[in-house]
């Protein structure tokens, strides 16, 4: 019965997670190969415990005009940010004696971008970091549990290395392999585990405040940084980071970051002025990271690659081996049907945070023993025993409802409830925006002007997914239903953004919209597509901005519209050529040109057109429609020069613009409903649709695609949306 229980345990966690395990075991092993071929480039310095910093520092000086930063890479590579000539930066392994430069920093391969961003989170940012953290812990539990049965069939830990049983391939090198890899797996699921832990900050605090030190004044100057102590008995094994001065001025310091502290030196005496301990936390980060990683060990490198690939082997060998066993287990989980629940959580979420929030009362409230049904607004219907009904949902734009609930108010209007429903509506938003909650309090007029339903709480509004408030409008529901529910902390974290500084090179005048343009060049090397954000940051309060973006030339280019009190727009138009600003690129990849369709059809109003303007100028042979809709033909004037430059020069690429204002008077939809016999050949033929510009445009656009797809196809906008045909940016 014992080993049982262990078997079972064994079998049901890695059936469980087998599918993240098989993406996991995939990435670490073309992950593990990247550091190995890293060091194949003979880059690295053998002798760093040998080289004073001074020696490398002066070295860099007397072979660059400007030096940005120094880096020594686990590797033993020592890396450099120097300025050219042309004032770009850029990225150089060097010889840190003589400065001389080895060769280039390389941009990283996409394939190995790729399986990073796999093997942190699934492409599913927070949400897939925790599963990803969840599944190195379950990974842990698996190999206990399977040493264990290791142990049981061996005869006992000690004789856990002894003759292994002959047996059939598959059971004998399950054994094998798992005394080989023990350690090695152990030492990637704990260190997956820690690392995940520290993205979700569940780790102690780790923030240290900077010791000041005391400055002696009449300290010698050294005229030559060779000679300055500190930079003399400091050698590169040492040092991590160095970030230089701007200037000579005796007030600019180098920012140094050793192997254990961070430190600000003087650059003429050698004085250390600030000096900060990295706490433990810090410290065991970074050797999680490289005992995960194997970078800078290349033995340490392929021990992980075969301990990765026996991953693999381990899941196929487990397999053969339940079959033979003839056990099987299954997990089943439905959700109720609808119209056996009397408790019913209608949600319209755009982002995420708010049926993360749904989808954690739903889980809270179903602990209690009561029937719940969870669904999107757009899927309003009747409810044949529903005695409660919760409504969550956003407010996008001027008060415009989610993409899954645009349809709520047409539904409700044509649906009479057979019971009397008590209600509550929760609205979340920014207090930053006017139309803060409007759609939430839409649905609250229309539920109160309805007989059907009764209100159990006033509505409420949450200001930017305020845990504090959802908790305690929890309670207070839960105590006039009578019911204790507990309610999960949300595993949603904030973006961390990477701030440097862009230089605006060109911009524009208003047009008639209010419309401009401007042009920004990023001062250090950054990797970002059309498609992508630009957050900015107008104020030092936090406030964030995120503007779709076009890349020409490798700038960055933005169409913006001034609002009277756009804090961002206003901002932005105070700027003048040769201004710099700290902003962040965002990747935004559900929102990139699909390469692999040979057929397009871009929608755009307003200045949702700035992406598709630098996915024009990047894509060849490829079949493109742009449609566009603005106000007048003088909207217009301001793309003609991207406009015209890219139509002449490839004939595949077609542009509809209408306007609302003059003419024959249409908005993008119609020209949508018109040119629905190309719309129609290039979504049944495998082409991509994407919408980019407000959000009340993009609901009327799908709602005429919805219409033209019913008519003439079994297609649907959800199947389509899902395989990434139809891709949206809207705001």
């Amino acid at each position: 019965m014992t080993i049982s229980i262990w078997r079972y345990s064994h079998l049901v966690l890695a059936l469980v997670s087998s599918l993240f395990l098989l993406v996991a075991a995939v990435t670490g092993v073309i992950l593990a190969v990247e550091p190995i071929t890293h060091q194949t480039k003979g880059y690295a310095v053998h002798d760093l415990e040998d080289v004073p910093l001074g020696v490398a520092i002066n070295a860099l000086k007397q072979n660059y005009d400007e030096v940005l930063a120094l880096e020594v890479e686990s590797s033993g590579f020592v890396k450099a940010q120097v300025l050219t000539m042309d004032l770009e930066t850029l990225d150089v392994y060097i010889d840190p004696k003589t400065g001389g430069k080895l060769g280039e920093v390389e941009e990283r391969p996409y394939i190995y971008t790729f399986a990073t961003n796999l093997h942190r989170s699934l492409f599913l940012k927070s949400v897939g970091r925790f599963f990803v953290g969840l599944i190195s812990l379950l990974l842990f539990i698996i190999v206990v549990t399977g040493l264990v049965l290791l142990a049981k069939r061996q005869g006992g830990f000690k004789k856990i290395f002894s003759k292994v049983q002959k047996d059939y391939f598959e059971l004998r090198y399950h054994v094998i392999l798992s005394r080989w890899f023990l350690i090695p797996i152990i030492i990637l699921s704990i260190t997956g585990v820690y690392l995940s832990a520290e993205k979700f900050d569940l780790l102690p605090d780790s923030i240290e405040v900077p010791q000041e030190m005391d400055v002696d004044y009449s300290a010698e100057v050294f005229a030559d940084i060779q000679d300055v102590p500190f930079f003399k008995e400091t050698t590169l094994d040492d040092v991590r980071q160095v970030e230089f001065p701007f200037s000579d001025d005796t007030e600019d310091y180098y920012r140094i970051a050793l192997s254990d502290r961070e430190i600000q030196v003087n650059q003429q005496t050698g004085a250390i002025v600030t000096s900060t301990n990295y706490p433990f936390a810090v410290l065991a980060s970074r050797l999680s990271l490289v005992l995960h990683t194997g970078e800078g060990n290349v033995l340490w490198s392929i021990i992980l690659l075969l301990a990765s690939a026996s991953i693999l082997f381990f899941m196929y060998s487990g397999f053969v081996m339940t079959l033979k066993r003839r056990k099987k287990g299954k997990v089943s989980i439905k959700m109720p049907n609808k119209d056996e629940c009397e408790y019913i959580i209608l949600v319209g979420s755009e982002t995420g945070t708010t049926f993360d929030f749904a989808q954690r009362f739903y889980d809270g409230l179903s602990k209690t023993g009561k029937k719940v049904f969870l669904a999107e607004l757009n899927k309003y219907t009747t409810y044949a025993r529903a005695t409660h009904m919760i409504i969550c949902t956003a407010t996008y734009g001027e008060g415009d409802p989610p993409t899954n609930a645009r349809k709520f108010s047409t539904l409700f209007s044509n649906i009479k409830q057979p019971n009397t429903i008590s209600y509550a509506v929760i609205g979340f938003g920014s207090l930053e925006y006017p139309d803060y909650c409007k759609f939430a309090i839409q649905i609250d007029a229309l539920l109160q002007a309805d007989s059907n339903f009764t209100p159990v709480m006033p509505l409420c509004k949450v200001d930017s997914a305020n845990h504090e408030t959802l908790a305690n409008w929890v309670d207070q529901w839960g105590n006039r239903q009578d019911l204790n529910i507990s309610l999960e902390h949300t595993y949603i974290k904030e973006i961390e953004r990477v701030k440097i500084p862009f230089e605006l090179t060109e911009r524009t005048g208003l047009n008639v919209d209010d419309t401009f343009l401007l042009k920004f060049r990023p001062k250090q090397k950054i990797t970002f597509t059309s498609g992508d954000l630009l957050a900015v940051f107008p104020d030092e309060s936090g406030l964030v901005r995120q503007y779709s973006i076009a890349k020409i030339n490798d700038e960055v280019l933005l169409s913006v519209k001034k609002h009277e009190m756009g804090r961002g727009s206003n901002y932005l138009y105070a700027l003048e050529v040769g201004d710099v600003i700290e902003a962040a690129i965002d990747v935004n990849a559900h929102f990139h040109f699909p390469e692999k369709s040979a057929m397009a059809i871009l929608i755009a109003n307003g200045t949702g057109i700035a992406p598709f303007l630098g996915m024009l100028q990047h894509t060849r042979q490829k079949q493109i429609a742009l449609f566009w809709g603005g106000r007048t033909r003088n909207s217009s004037l301001i793309y003609e020069n991207f406009l015209n430059g890219i139509i002449a020069t490839n004939e595949t690429i077609s542009f509809m613009p209408c306007f609302s204002r003059e003419g024959e008077k249409r908005y993008v939809q119609d020209l949508v409903r018109e040119q629905q016999n190309v719309v129609l050949h290039t979504l049944t033929n495998g082409g991509t649709v994407m919408i980019c510009g407000s959000l009340a445009m993009q609901h009327e656009v799908l709602d005429v695609l919805e219409t033209i797809l019913i008519e003439n196809t079994t297609l649907t906008i959800e199947e389509l949306q899902n395989k990434g045909l139809i891709r949206t940016d809207c705001y």
